[in-house]
């Protein structure tokens, strides 16, 4: 049964507006790394202050960050970058650390190939159901409904005991580093929603990730006597079969909430280069690949078991036992995390999913990929993953996300809000 502060909140959330904020958050094409990640910060400001939130814009100490011993690692130039709290509410007397965080983050992966596309990747267009750009679905998506919720409880008069805030992070997709600055800063809280593309469903763990890189050695000669010289590319082959057993082995037992999963802890290269000149035999290949890990996986240990698979694999090579590839491990790095067995943040969720869509169970399963989940896990916040979209079309042309899971998961946040604080 829904208290009058909670039916007023449910009817205050504004479709329209909500909609037309997620197209002003596509347009701003807030690329990893670029101009455009501070661009989005300083629009999102001030969109919290007109909701009243006490907001915290701050530049980051990209230096000091790079240098810290748990920094989550980075993948693109960064010359600049800012973060961004937003808290409202709170009782005199009462507990001023926010009893729940809304997070997201506001960088979005490049567009890609725009031949691919449709449309312009950064002007939001309606496709049936579903709002077409990139960001839509991660996480431009989710952010509009942090908004929206945030509107609709400030429209309803709620008052809430304890505050709540909301975090706005760049950096997400190449590692996390705005959460780890804003965790840093100490913006914390006693529980954290994130509404990543979940198709409404929750996601209570998120296995990690590390990126790698593999140098193949070869011996160069004419393409003519290529007999007299060694192919780094021949021997790759090897290692990458190897690479393929190990995947393998790897995935024998999944955790629980990753056995739906075809896949649970994919090993895979995404990007080879070998040679200088078609007629030589080429000296040098160089693999860079990402590497799945375990949600309870400790990242040294699983580091230490691809090296010994190609350590392994390169000492049946004739020229590579004499001439070890070198793996080394650059980019991001995702340790798994997980929402504590029991912990209410998961019922209040299911059960203000339940109370707006008038349906039952809600999903729980984890997630192959890594977030920034397991950032704010790891600082003691617990954590889980509810929001629009599938992640099946994030990072792709034609990125969507249904309107409809977007206007329900405002409602569901606004909910969770108020469930939470009052």
């Amino acid at each position: 049964m829904l208290t009058q502060p909670e039916a007023d909140a449910l009817a205050l959330v504004d479709d329209g507006t909500t909609v037309q904020t997620l197209r002003e958050l596509v347009a701003v094409p807030s690329v990893g790394g670029s101009a455009a990640e501070a661009e989005i910060q300083a629009l999102l400001a001030r969109r919290l202050r007109d909701l009243g939130h006490e907001v915290d814009l701050w530049p980051l100490d990209l230096q000091a960050l790079r240098a810290h011993p748990d920094q989550p690692g980075e993948e693109v130039e960064r010359l600049e970058a800012w973060g961004l709290v937003g808290q409202v509410g709170g009782r005199d007397g009462e507990d001023p650390r926010p009893a729940l965080v809304l997070q997201a983050h506001v960088d979005v992966v490049p567009a890609g190939d725009t031949a691919a596309w449709s449309s312009d990747p950064f002007e939001a267009v309606t496709d049936g159901d579903d709002l077409v750009g990139r960001g839509s679905n991660d996480m431009k998506g989710g952010m509009a409904a942090v908004l929206a919720a945030a509107a609709a409880v400030r429209a309803c008069g709620a008052e809430l005991v304890r505050p709540y805030a909301v975090h706005f992070c760049v950096g997400e997709e190449d590692g996390g580093l705005g959460a780890f600055a804003t965790l840093q800063r100490g913006h914390l809280g006693d529980a954290c929603i994130i509404p990543e593309p979940t198709s409404l469903d929750l996601v209570t763990a998120n296995a990690g990730s590390l990126t790698f890189r593999l140098e193949v050695p070869g011996r160069a000669t004419h393409g003519s006597t290529a007999y007299v010289g060694s192919s780094a590319l021949t021997s790759y082959l090897g290692l990458h079969a190897a690479l393929a057993a190990l995947q393998e082995r790897r995935n024998l037992d999944p955790e629980p909430l990753l056995r739906h999963l075809p896949v649970a802890y994919p090993l895979s290269v995404g990007k080879v280069r070998a040679g200088d000149w078609a007629s030589s035999v080429p000296d040098l290949l160089v693999a860079e690949g990402r590497y799945g890990l375990r949600v309870e996986e400790d990242p040294a240990t699983a580091r230490a078991e691809l090296e010994a698979a190609v350590a392994e694999a390169a000492s049946s090579d004739p020229y590579l036992r004499d001439h070890p590839p070198l793996v080394t491990w650059s980019g991001g790095s995702f340790a798994g995390g997980h929402l504590p067995s029991g912990h209410v943040l998961r019922d209040v969720v299911r059960m203000a999913h339940g109370d707006v869509t008038g349906t039952g169970v809600v999903p729980e399963r984890g997630a192959p990929y890594g977030s920034d989940l397991r950032l704010y896990a790891a600082a003691g916040v617990p954590t889980l993953h509810y929001g629009p979209g599938s992640i099946s079309t994030a990072h792709g042309p034609d990125e969507r996300v249904p309107v409809a899971e977007v206007l329900t998961c405002a409602r569901v946040l606004a909910l969770a809000i108020l469930r939470h604080c009052t």
